[in-house]
């Protein structure tokens, strides 16, 4: 029977740890959910101050507006009426996503800022608050948008300023003088002169890289500006940053262009000025082709028509001289043949010198003009075999005559190309047309409140939470009796936290100014935290019958954990039920047991034990007769020491034969070896262990290091737990009583 037990006690073992495991590897909702309600108010209060954070943000933030424009860009370009076979010889398709790039491009951009002047930069030389306070705007704007400044007593705009690369970026100060004859205008780079002269008129250095000239100045008095050029590259990439350009729809060609900055006027300027200056760049591209022919034909055409004339004057000379008469019909049908597949070969030959600056030979563009021009060739060479069968003074004839002919056909051909290009490029039409100008949103985009508020609200929760979540899984404080028992450690008591304690808090006695905490069981007998005492005073009660000597050393881990609070109330419901107790503080360090007894420090068990004093002037009487206390006494240099004299042993000898029950409050043990030489003479030990502070390896060391010392530890008591949502801490305490009271 006995081994069938045991067996049985070892199965359900194996299946609790099993159980346990198992547990520890799933994750406990309840528990998460419990956490979140206990730490309620400071996910709240983080929710709180990202919401409050968010609205100062939204108050003094900038806001930002947005403009839109569009644009289309046609497959084609459009040509001059009756030159269209010559307009499609320079057409080319282009894609959306080429032209987002191009738009984008510093070319584009580079023309933007050189037309409004956007990298130049003036703000008033002023402090802050005068600033603040410099009255309201003026009516009237300045002339230009970029590169100028207007309040209520100043305008100021910039019409040139060109500055060397080591200046760019750098804050320079430009000042501006009244004289009784004229105004003058001086720039400085720190406190060095860089160019000075008269208002309006263009102020240059000697090396002329330094060029400043005033459109517009108007002021009351002498004022001093700050002046930035900032480099023409960062410059590129802040518009590019704010611009997107995106193609509508699928190979429809139309782009929309949005521009983002804090200032509608000027973002409309600029986005304008983007879609101008893409649309005339497009339009310098494709008059460029026809301006590249142009120089070509002008380089051909001398040369063509020196050999014109070399042709006529060797005609001439051979006829003067052979007395030649003119061709037959039959030649002349040859020659006219001749002289057009030459006319044709040329033409190719100009086709060709214009499609292999735009493609490769292995275009089917290029192959096609080469299959042609084979074709031309092989029918010339067939001519030229016919040719030869004609009497020797006709061929030649015919050779010069053709010589003249198709040098004059080219000739004439060259000119007609001349002409037709001039027309072409002077009606040069763009691929791209503008569909809508810039128009800027009366409404601010950016910062957007509502959106703004909502993501501070989750991200403010959401650190909240994540703050919780990591200090529960960094902290691994004790938070189940279970926890301390799966260690083997015997949970004796769980004592919950008590608010009629925090009600007692501290008060003063009399003059003095040491502060002294009510005894809680006194005050609140009834206290949920007394009744647990009480709990603990009947297990004390068998657990140390088989003791060897009616000691209780009560002890703990760390300091700050209730040991004090414990001994004091557990020695008082212990002299309640007629126990002779004597309460011992053996911390003589840090004491302070006498504070809840208000009694002094002084001759105590430092004095005792030091001869200062006799045993019975050290044990002082309490408000319960049958409760006496010893204090710490005066904090001596070597407590371990007194600890380990004879007179240590001897007291607890002389005093256990006249109480019951002695309990003995230790300094903590992780902290010093006092406890471990107090041990020594004690019939039992327990541990005291503040729910969530100390953690189950803090507590299961402390053990060690006391059994290490040849104390047992016969249990906890669980001190100060609070009852939290979604946790089950081990133990059930209600309020029972009397109906009178209830």
């Amino acid at each position: 029977m006995t081994n069938t037990r045991q067996d049985m006690n070892a199965r359900q073992g194996t299946n609790s740890r099993h159980d346990n495991n198992v547990a520890e590897d799933e994750i406990d909702l309840s528990r998460l959910w419990g956490l979140l309600v206990d730490n309620v108010v400071l996910v709240a209060a983080t929710t709180a101050a990202a919401v409050v954070m968010a609205g100062i943000y939204l108050l003094f933030a900038t806001p930002i507006y947005r403009a839109d424009a569009l644009l289309q860009v046609e497959d084609k370009q459009g040509g001059v009426p009756g030159f269209a076979e010559m307009s499609e010889m320079f057409a080319q398709e282009s894609s959306a996503q080429a032209e987002i790039e191009i738009l984008r491009s510093r070319m584009v951009l580079n023309d933007v800022i050189d037309q409004l002047d956007i990298d130049v930069h003036i703000k008033r030389d002023e402090s802050f608050f005068a600033g603040l306070f410099s009255g309201s705007e003026s009516v009237l704007a300045p002339s230009k948008l970029f590169g100028s400044y207007v309040d209520a007593d100043v305008r100021i705009a910039i019409e040139q300023l060109s500055l060397p690369e080591y200046l760019e970026g750098a804050e320079l100060r430009l000042a501006v003088n009244l004289n009784d004859q004229e105004k003058t205008v001086a720039l400085y780079a720190a406190e060095q002169l860089l160019v000075e002269g008269p208002v309006g008129n263009r102020i240059a250095n000697d090396l002329g890289d330094i060029v400043l000239v005033l459109s517009e100045v108007e002021v009351n008095d002498n004022a001093d500006f700050k002046l930035t050029k900032r480099n023409r590259l960062s410059v590129i990439k802040d518009i590019s940053r704010d611009l997107s350009v995106s193609e509508q729809g699928k190979n429809t060609g139309i782009l929309r262009l949005s521009y983002k900055g804090p200032s509608r006027t000027k973002i409309k300027a600029t986005l304008d000025a983007i879609g101008q200056s893409y649309l005339l760049q497009n339009v310098k591209r494709l008059s460029a082709q026809a301006q590249n022919s142009l120089d070509f034909l002008d380089k051909q055409l001398p040369e063509m028509k020196e050999k014109l004339q070399g042709a006529e004057e060797q005609l001439n000379h051979y006829r003067l001289q052979s007395e030649s008469v003119d061709l037959t019909l039959e030649t002349k049908s040859v020659l006219e043949r001749l002289v057009l597949l030459e006319g044709k070969l040329n033409e190719l030959s100009f086709k060709e010198s214009e499609v292999s600056r735009m493609f490769t030979p292995e275009h089917p563009a290029y192959q096609t003009l080469i299959s042609q021009r084979q074709n031309l060739q092989e029918e010339r060479d067939k001519l030229n075999k016919q040719i030869q069968s004609l009497p020797a003074t006709q061929q030649e004839i015919l050779r010069l005559t053709r010589d003249v002919q198709v040098n004059q056909e080219i000739y004439l051909q060259m000119l007609n190309k001349v002409q037709e290009l001039r027309i072409l490029k002077a009606g040069t039409v763009g691929n791209v047309r503008i569909i809508d100008t810039a128009v800027a949103d009366a409404v601010a985009v950016a910062p957007k409140k509502t959106m703004t508020l909502v993501l501070a609200l989750m991200l403010g929760g959401m650190a909240g939470i994540a703050w919780v979540l990591a200090r529960a899984a960094l902290h691994k404080g004790v938070e189940s009796p279970d926890q301390l028992e799966k260690e083997g450690l015997a949970v004796y008591a769980t004592v919950p936290k008590s608010d009629a304690q925090l009600k007692l808090g501290v008060v003063k006695v009399g003059k003095e100014a040491s502060r002294v905490t009510n005894l809680l069981a006194l005050e609140y007998p009834a206290d949920l935290a007394v009744e647990s005492l009480r709990s603990l005073r009947t297990s004390l009660h068998f657990a140390m019958l088989d003791a060897a000597a009616q000691v209780l050393m009560i002890t703990g881990p760390s300091p700050g954990i209730g040991k004090s609070f414990i001994s004091a109330n557990l020695a008082i419901v212990l002299a309640q039920i007629n126990k002779r107790v004597l309460l011992v503080d053996a911390d003589m360090r840090r004491g302070h047991l006498h504070k809840f007894f208000k009694a002094p420090r002084k001759n105590g068990l430092s004095s005792y034990l030091s001869g200062q004093i006799v045993l019975e002037a050290a044990i002082q009487p309490t408000q319960i007769s049958s409760l006496s206390f010893m204090s710490a006494g005066e904090v001596p240099p070597n407590p371990a020491e007194l600890l380990m004299t004879d007179a240590w042993q001897r007291m607890i000898e002389s005093v256990s034969g006249q109480y019951d029950l002695i309990i003995i409050d230790t300094p903590p043990i992780l902290a010093v070896t006092d406890a471990a030489i107090i041990g020594q003479a004690a019939g039992a030990a327990l541990m005291v262990v503040r729910y969530d502070i100390n953690s189950v390896k803090e507590t299961m060391i402390a053990a060690e290091r006391l059994e290490r010392a040849g104390v047992k530890v016969g249990g906890a008591i669980l001190n100060c737990v609070e009852k939290r949502a979604g946790r089950d801490h081990g133990y059930y305490s209600y309020r029972y009583e009397s109906e009178e009271n209830a």
